[in-house]
């Protein structure tokens, strides 16, 4: 009985899915060492994609009891790199855990992780809208993305978010790998393709997150069918003040080159070391498909008049009753935090030093945490 006690209380720390085509990551440096007390959401190690580099924080508290994969070698997704566990689990417990996790890494084939998201395709009003879907909680989260985004900007925050609950992500029209026709690309036709998702895949109450242009979006949803929404969690929204950056959004609506891209892209991050090569090539293999320059430039009249001026204003949208939380960047360049002011008595507010525009990206651990407060209640 002693053995599988100890063993429920051990924590397999494996490497995560940082979005559909993630299959491996490096390690390039453990923050945490072994024996060090960690609590849940402590940086761990700093790990290394294909795509873009991140953090890997603690899934729980205890003692990091074992570092399995080194700094500098890789592991398939879902393999267990290390092992929390409290300190009084006997050590012959963590040697079993830590035996089956070598011989895993040795064989070097991904785990299965049902927590990994599955890409799908849903019809809305006759397009075609990509998603990724992982979990399964009885909570229903939706997640939206921002301007020239897509799905994967929530790559560092749906894996930790599945571990209790259903979460989604979806492309908006004009993104991703969802149908390039945007329409008028107004906020009333982004409105009714949420809705319509929410229909399309049957989800009968969520809990919306938002970012920057989504955050909008969701806003007004929550405004069209209140009875559909049990949550909204606010990522640096649109169309909460008069301050948004209209450079950044015509600069990078027109940029064509790495060159005009990259300065725009650093405007995203308090760390512009955060703009890879990989992130602008990717950026700019996206802006060459065809109808994605018309879908940017019809939605750019969605976010800025012709004043250069914030466009959007959906502040008395937000209904009353509605539990609101939200996160913002205290470095960021695009919408000011200083727009926060206006969700003064109406939502839990956070404000992030050292965090731009994207605090999906440069402060996962606190957007989970806000989408966890909004859950909760």
């Amino acid at each position: 009985m002693q053995g599988t006690q100890g063993m429920s209380l051990v924590e397999r720390v494996t490497m995560p899915k940082w979005g559909l085509p993630m299959k491996t990551g490096k390690i390039t440096e453990w923050i945490a060492r072994e024996g060090d007390e960690v609590e849940e959401g402590d940086d761990l190690a700093e790990i290394d994609t294909d795509k873009i580099a991140g953090t890997l924080e603690a899934p729980s508290g205890g003692v990091l009891r074992r570092i399995v994969a080194e700094a500098g070698g890789e592991a398939p997704v879902g393999c267990v790199i290390a092992v929390i566990a409290p300190a009084e689990v006997p050590e012959g417990e963590i040697e079993r855990v830590v035996a089956e996790a070598r011989e895993q890494l040795a064989r070097g084939v991904p785990a299965e992780d049902e927590a990994s998201p599955v890409g799908g395709l849903a019809e809305v009003d006759g397009r075609a809208l990509a998603y990724a879907t992982s979990g399964a909680g009885p909570e229903e989260i939706v997640l939206v993305h921002g301007y020239g985004g897509d799905k994967n900007s929530w790559l560092f925050v749906q894996e930790p978010l599945a571990a209790r609950h259903t979460v989604y992500a979806l492309d908006l029209p004009g993104h991703g790998e969802s149908g390039k026709d945007v329409g008028a690309g107004g906020l009333d036709a982004l409105t009714d393709v949420v809705a319509g998702f929410l229909d399309a895949l049957g989800i009968e109450r969520a809990h919306l997150v938002g970012h920057s242009l989504g955050g909008a979006v969701v806003t007004a949803v929550a405004a069209r069918v209140p009875e559909r929404v049990r949550s909204l969690t606010l990522i640096a929204p649109a169309g909460y003040g008069p301050e948004v950056d209209a450079s950044y959004l015509r600069g990078f609506a027109a940029a064509g080159t790495r060159r005009e891209l990259r300065p725009h892209l650093g405007k995203l991050f308090a760390d512009e070391g955060l703009v890879t090569r990989q992130l602008v090539d990717d950026l700019l293999k996206y802006k060459r498909l065809d109808g994605v320059d018309v879908a940017l430039r019809t939605l750019l009249t969605t976010l800025l008049d012709e004043d250069d001026a914030p466009a959007l204003d959906v502040r008395h949208l937000l209904p009353a009753a509605l539990r609101v939380v939200a996160v913002w960047g205290r470095d960021d360049r695009v919408i000011p935090a200083s727009n926060a002011t206006s969700l003064a008595g109406r939502a839990s507010v956070r404000v992030v030093d050292g965090v731009g525009h994207l605090a999906q990206m440069e402060a996962p651990g606190e957007v989970v945490a806000a989408v966890e407060r909004a859950v909760s209640g």
